[in-house]
């Protein structure tokens, strides 16, 4: 058994919203429980979510590759996605992208060695008025991220 007791008991509420009999329309909160819980999504936690709800594995495996926020390769403790859409690069996204690879010392898709930081490039995050824009673990949106602002994020979550 891959995920606790305490996620279990987030995932049965989630079944709860639903009519009986349509486990199935957990799917997505399941596997954002399973994820906060082991970081990412193993074709063990995705067989073991799909056992819970009663679907095939492949229902699982399909969400998790379609969405961008599901991760099914390791990734470090705090995932950085940088919005590259147009609105944000015009907002100094692409600068933002530059100075992150710049201090972290990767790419995109990549992490850092201390296992601390893998940096994602992300589509429209709804906050074009406000880029540069970062997301963080797909929770916490930060906004206007300038080469400051970003040093001082990246020191608080080093901490």
């Amino acid at each position: 058994m891959k995920l606790s007791k305490s996620a279990y008991g987030k995932i049965d509420r989630e079944i709860a919203k639903f009519p009986s009999g349509r486990k199935r329309s957990a799917i997505i909160a399941a596997m954002a429980i399973a994820q906060d819980e082991t970081r990412w999504l193993s074709p063990e936690v995705m067989q073991e979510i799909a056992d819970y709800l009663e679907v095939p594995f492949i229902a699982v495996e399909e969400i998790a590759s379609f969405y961008s926020m599901f991760d099914t390769q390791p990734i470090g403790k705090y995932k950085i996605t940088v919005c590259t859409n147009l609105p944000c690069d015009y907002s100094g996204g692409g600068q933002a992208a530059r100075h992150l690879q710049a201090q972290l010392g990767v790419g995109f898709g990549e992490t850092t060695q201390d296992g601390l930081f893998t940096l994602v490039k992300g589509e429209c995050m709804g906050a074009c008025g406000d880029g540069p824009v970062l997301l963080v673990n797909n929770k916490r949106m930060h906004v206007r991220m300038s080469n400051e602002k970003i040093d001082h994020l990246l020191e608080d979550l080093k901490k």
